[in-house]
């Protein structure tokens, strides 16, 4: 029989995997309608639009983290005013943040078109669909905030009813503006703002229905203290300054495999959905890490940390395995389904053997970084990101020469790989520190 603590894993894990796997369904059903409206320069508008916006609001993820951190904690004390403050900190920097970027939004939008340099139309389609997609800013942002907050709380089935409603929303909305309307790339860009602001309503009327408890005697008076204030914009510099350069290692390794000719980034950008996928069920267990080791040092329970920690690396090696072995049978099958350009194919078989290796070279990193946020311990996750950063730049540059894209693929999983030893090393710093007040 299945034990307590797996099942409190299980419980965060599996709804946070199915939401997961319907993030990306958002830009794939804009892309599928898109296929149908017109010419290649919608696709292409899409393709770029989509690209501008995942970078944007990945740069502001620390709203989902650093909230998911701190509210386990709290729930852990038993706080429950610090955890309605956390709440509307969150939600208030979020609307902030949102504003911001809508002020300045021309100006992001004209540097970022200037780096991709899209073609004249293409340039002219992805304008109007950012123009239109910006004022759903708000909303994702909020949703960030939400969702760490409900993961805090040790609710992932909330952000996962939320994920699958908007985009059935999305595919509504969409297909009757295009379809039913005639509005073309408009229609899409209106149809994911529809969703998305209909997938943040839903979140806070979820939130009002089953929590609407913690508020009765109304918010408490020093949300904006100052101390609080500092804390939570320190824990989440690091998680900021980490997202930023696990960016730029990943925009480097499709530049570098560009450079490498058409077919080597065709490749390269087929192999990388090996490790999507993979990432789509261990960051579910991450998000148990956030919400139960977060909750255990939030009560100073040392023993029922050590047990999170010990299961959930019970449940990342077994995951590790079973993608191993999933890849090595029907690798070559999800290939071809993902292609059927025999040059492409035939070139991916030289690299797809490194694909076995993304499992058990990326386990370490996804576990740690769940535990070190519900730890709030961001700088030691920020160290073992620049370290993995540092070691994937030397070994590219060792490599490349000799080596050329392998060396790119050897760098890449050497980079995963360090970030797990190097917070694998720095474990004993995560526990036992006094927690300040959220």
């Amino acid at each position: 029989m299945m034990n307590l603590r797996n099942r409190q894993i299980l419980s965060i894990a599996l709804p946070s995997i199915v939401s997961n796997i319907t993030v990306p369904l958002l830009g794939l059903i804009d892309v599928a309608i898109t296929g149908h409206i017109g010419t290649a320069a919608y696709i292409g508008a899409i393709a770029v639009g989509g690209m501008l916006f995942n970078v944007i609001y990945w740069m502001f993820a620390f709203l989902r983290m650093g909230t998911s951190g701190m509210t386990a904690q709290a729930r852990g004390r038993r706080d429950f005013a610090g955890i309605t403050r956390l709440l509307a900190r969150s939600l208030g920097i979020a609307l902030g943040i949102s504003l911001v970027l809508m002020a300045l939004s021309p100006i992001v939008r004209e540097l970022a078109l200037q780096v991709i340099a899209p073609s004249a139309d293409v340039g002219l389609l992805a304008r109007r669909y950012f123009n239109i997609c910006i004022w759903g800013a708000p909303a994702s942002l909020g949703l960030f905030a939400l969702n760490g907050w409900f993961i805090g709380m040790q609710n992932s089935r909330t952000p996962m009813l939320v994920a699958i409603s908007q985009n059935l929303v999305n595919i509504v909305a969409s297909l009757a503006l295009v379809f039913g309307l005639g509005m073309k790339i408009e229609g899409i860009a209106l149809g994911t703002v529809v969703a998305q602001w209909s997938g943040f309503l839903a979140a806070l009327a979820l939130l009002h229905k089953y929590y609407r408890k913690l508020w009765k005697k109304g918010w408490p008076p020093d949300i904006w203290e100052r101390p609080a204030i500092l804390r939570f914009f320190n824990v989440n510099k690091d998680i900021f300054l980490r997202t930023l350069c696990l960016i730029f290692v990943h925009f480097f390794f499709i530049a570098a495999g560009a450079r490498q000719g058409d077919t080597e980034l065709a490749v390269n950008t087929l192999l990388m959905q090996f490790f999507t996928l993979y990432s789509y069920f261990m960051d579910g267990f991450a998000f148990a890490g956030e919400a139960l080791a977060g909750k255990a040092i939030g009560a100073q329970n040392r023993q029922v940390y050590h047990s999170v920690v010990k299961h959930l690396f019970g449940w990342g090696v077994a995951m590790a395995l079973l993608f191993t072995l999933l890849y090595f049978v029907a690798g070559p099958w999800f290939l071809h389904l993902l292609t059927d350009d025999a040059s492409v194919i035939q070139t991916a078989a030289a690299y797809q053997p490194w694909t076995l290796l993304f499992p058990l070279c990326g386990m370490a990193a996804f576990i740690w970084d769940g535990i070190y946020i519900g730890a709030t311990a961001t700088r030691y996750m920020l160290l073992s990101m620049a370290v993995g950063m540092g070691v994937f730049f030397a070994l590219y540059v060792l490599l490349i020469s000799t080596l050329a894209n392998h060396g790119l693929w050897i760098a890449f999983l050497c980079y995963l790989t360090m970030r797990g030893v190097v917070q694998t090393l720095t474990r004993k710093q995560i526990y036992g520190k006094q927690q300040k007040k959220a």
